[in-house]
């Protein structure tokens, strides 16, 4: 594992690299050449410890400006595989972080075509990536997952509901971090037109939107049906959802495959969605979720609405959740074999680096 050195010892969410903070000193392009140049400081990490343990192949989780993984796969024909989770640059631009738009792109790309095997975590990012010229054979879609076995001591709902007080509550559930375009705010107002004291806005999660969405609740009325829990801690998680009776993923951006998606999955929710291409690829509506258009004036309400009245409904839509885990094996532990058999794959093809003498029993033993 080759990573900054103060990883280790950083809060969650922190800058280890400390380029994040500089660059809030400095014009967008200097901070930009900068997290470039960030790129030789950790190519020469890795490759120290390349020299040191001679590993058969190279995985690296793709970032902007992060050319190391690309230079050291040149530099030693050494098999590549790069997990990519978005389009950073797309995503940078849209939201105005870019100084220098078309380096990033064209670097993007680049490292996105110099890895053997790239594995985007949906189909719809797949497509993307077959836009910026990369192969679609050597594209794997991987989907995120969970640990399945953190999920199998969680409580059953009503002792998980007794447990954080909302006792009698009928839970519509959120967790992670909370940004405007969620879509909260949809959820007060139909907690506040459907005049049922015993439904609960629940977040397990904190954010900037937060703010706003308690002062929502207050003007309509219904503050006393919000409640957040503020950040919790991962191993409390499937504690949390244990207490959802629906799941909340009101949105999503186009081409994630979002984690909170496939934990509420493992606990068994009854999930709201809305229906677009990449959730699709997880999600059948009305067999393992609820989905609603996109765009549609009140769509969400409406499902909504259905899952608060049939309570058949929900038991059936999160028992099929349940099933859709195994089914897909959206594990990390199948995630990580999913990795090996292209590792495999990746090493049979470069077999005469290691000597006619290996045998492919010899190869696996040493990944």
């Amino acid at each position: 594992m080759v990573e900054p050195p103060a990883t280790a010892g950083a809060r969650f969410g922190a800058d280890a690299s400390g380029v994040s903070s500089l660059r809030r000193f400095l014009p967008k392009a200097a901070g930009e050449l900068l997290e470039l140049g960030y790129s030789w400081l950790a190519y020469r990490r890795l490759k120290r410890a390349y020299l040191e343990h001679r590993p058969h192949l190279l995985y690296e989780r793709h970032n902007l400006y992060l050319l190391a993984g690309k230079w050291l796969k040149q530099r030693f024909r050494l098999p590549y595989l790069l997990e990519v989770n978005a389009p950073i640059a797309l995503e940078r631009a849209q939201h105005g972080g870019l100084g220098l738009p078309g380096l990033a792109r064209r670097l993007e790309a680049s490292a996105w075509k110099a890895a053997d095997v790239v594995l985007p975590v949906t189909g719809v990012l797949a497509e993307m990536l077959v836009e910026q010229g990369v192969e679609r054979e050597r594209i794997i879609v991987i989907p995120n997952g969970i640990d399945l076995a953190a999920f199998e001591d969680a409580p059953a709902r009503d002792e998980a509901k007794r447990r954080l007080g909302l006792d009698g509550r009928l839970v519509l559930g959120f967790a992670g971090f909370v940004r405007a375009w969620h879509g909260l705010d949809e959820v007060i107002d139909f907690i506040a037109e459907a005049g049922r004291p015993e439904l609960l806005l629940f977040v397990a999660g904190d954010g900037p939107a937060c703010e706003a969405l308690a002062q929502r609740a207050l003007e309509r009325g219904v503050a006393a049906q919000v409640r957040f829990a503020g950040i919790v801690q991962r191993k409390d998680i499937p504690a949390h959802l244990a207490a959802f009776d629906v799941a909340l993923q009101p949105a999503a951006t186009p081409y994630a495959s979002p984690l909170k998606l496939f934990e509420y999955l493992a606990a068994g929710c009854a999930i709201v969605a809305p229906r677009q291409p990449n959730l699709e690829e997880v999600l059948v509506h009305d067999e393992n979720a609820l989905l609603f258009p996109v765009g549609s004036a009140g769509a969400l309400g409406e499902a909504l609405g259905r899952l608060v009245a049939d309570a058949d409904l929900r038991e059936r839509l999160g028992l099929n959740a349940r099933k859709t885990i195994a089914r897909g094996r959206y594990t990390w532990d199948g995630n990580a074999d999913r990795v090996i058999r292209q590792a495999h794959r990746l090493l049979a093809d470069a077999r005469p680096a290691f000597g006619e003498a290996d045998s492919a029993a010899q190869i696996a033993a040493r990944r």
